[in-house]
């Protein structure tokens, strides 16, 4: 098939269902190519010690008296190993039979460290014109055939015979380049040990990358961590600070979280707790401010502007906009007064008595010259202010918001209170404990606006 490509496996896998941690295989079949000669093809049964769902039956034929006598995957690990040691694992959405087999070798004690090629991404690299590429959308296209889809062996004869086809169409010279890209590892720093990535998972979490010592230089996050962290590495550098954490990297850690959520509330806590070098954008900041307006009209100024110590969610409804500088909480007022015909030195952005400057070059609409009513001009400001209030809490208490992945098996509850962040929690017992512990809030900027996305995606949330 690929005949400057030595050791090659196409490999397709059935399975009990779609999540490693839960299921099993129940068939696997292989054919194994050298410099683009097929020398063994391989398939077997597997009794994966539980019941088949009728669903799965029904997809690929497989039932629980076939695999009854089949040998266990421990029964075959070894035959296995010997076909796939040292070649390029292909499949047809590698990730999902590659995943299935480090967890069935890992039951068994053992790490699989495999080259993998996924022909569901050199299919989009080959014919980037077509939208499907999955294998029932492939064989539509071109015509090809089998009587045994969704069974391992039929499956790995398709995508075979549509690599052949491509081959043919397109020419070897095209298809040998598009795998080289796909099959090529990630160019790792010196002195940065290789062994991490046939680790971490491509799950949801955070990473951290360290230098020297143990501050981080970077910290990440991503709902698929491996594919994240090995994106920093593959490929020319798209910054010069890209390139410096490159060149600094000794190490990398990383802690998994069960959905997008929890990874967004990590890499913020951890960002302003280790306060890591290339980080900038999460880093703590010491300054925020806010518009405060005045409940009525017996005030010098209807705006003052607030700093973080007297910002609080209970009292968010007076409250107008986040600003990181006095200037910019300026600034922003003296948008509305020019936008809005408003009077600068009633809204207390200019000094002194009588009529403002703004009147004068008629762009105040004369609240300071007794020209327009201070209710009204009252009234217009607050309009000019309400797009920018900040939204008041909406539930009468504490909330928890689930996530579970599926495939590492994870639950997490993040529980929130007033927009804070109490508590991340993996167990029922820890979250009673979290229900019954009352403690004082500290508002944080970026758990807000996190939060507040999260809950327009109309999210199940619970009262606690």
């Amino acid at each position: 098939m690929f005949a400057t490509l030595p050791n090659y496996v196409m490999l397709d896998l059935e399975t009990t269902g779609a999540t490693p941690l839960y299921d099993r295989i129940t068939e696997i079949a292989l054919i194994r190519f050298e410099y683009g000669v097929e020398t063994e093809r391989w398939q077997t049964l597997v009794n994966p010690g539980i019941s088949i769902p009728p669903f799965i039956t029904h997809l690929t034929g497989i039932t629980n008296e076939m695999v009854k006598d089949a040998p266990t995957f421990e029964e075959v690990a070894p035959t296995l190993y010997g076909y796939i040691e040292g070649a390029v694992l292909a499949a047809h959405n590698v990730r999902f039979d590659h995943g299935f087999l480090k967890s069935e070798f890992n039951r068994l004690g053992a790490v699989l460290r495999q080259k993998v090629m996924c022909t569901v991404k050199l299919s989009r690299k080959l014919y980037p014109e077509h939208r499907g590429h999955g294998l029932d959308a492939i064989m539509q296209r071109h015509g090809l055939r089998t009587d045994a889809r969704h069974r391992a062996m039929g499956d790995v004869e398709v995508v075979v015979a549509y690599l052949d086809l491509a081959r043919r169409e397109l020419g070897e010279a095209r298809v040998l380049e598009a795998v080289a890209s796909l099959v090529k590892g990630p160019s790792l720093p010196a002195g940065l040990d290789p062994t991490f990535l046939d680790e971490i998972p491509d799950s949801p979490g955070v990473y951290l990358f360290h230098g020297e010592n143990d501050l981080p230089l970077y910290i990440g996050k991503s709902v698929t961590l491996r594919s994240r962290v090995m994106s920093h590495f593959s490929g020319d550098h798209a910054s010069s600070r890209a390139m410096r954490i490159g060149q600094q990297v000794r190490r990398v850690e990383w802690m998994e979280t069960a959905g997008e959520l929890g990874a967004l509330l990590l890499e913020s806590r951890l960002i302003k707790e280790r306060q890591p070098v290339h980080n900038r954008l999460l880093r703590a900041s010491s300054s925020l401010f806010s518009l405060s307006l005045a409940g009525g009209l017996n005030h010098i100024s209807l705006v003052n502007i607030v700093d973080k110590d007297e910002i609080h969610p209970e009292v968010f409804e007076y409250l107008y906009g986040f600003f990181r500088s006095r200037k910019a909480a300026t600034e922003m007022l003296r948008g509305l007064a020019k936008e809005h015909g408003l009077c600068p030195r009633t809204i207390g952005i200019e000094s002194g008595k009588g009529a403002c400057f703004a009147h004068q070059v008629k762009c105040c609409d004369g609240v300071c010259a007794g020209k327009e009513n201070p209710e009204l001009h009252y009234l217009r400001l607050k309009q000019a202010l309400t797009p920018h209030q900040l939204k008041t809490w909406p539930y009468p208490g504490r909330i928890g918001i689930r996530e579970h992945d599926k495939e590492s098996g994870r639950t997490q509850v993040h529980v929130f209170d007033s927009w804070c962040h109490i508590a991340t929690v993996e167990d029922e017992s820890a979250l009673e404990e979290v229900r019954e512990t009352r403690s004082s809030l500290s508002f944080d900027l970026d758990t807000y606006k996190l939060l507040l996305k999260h809950l327009k995606k109309n999210v199940s949330v619970i009262p606690l």
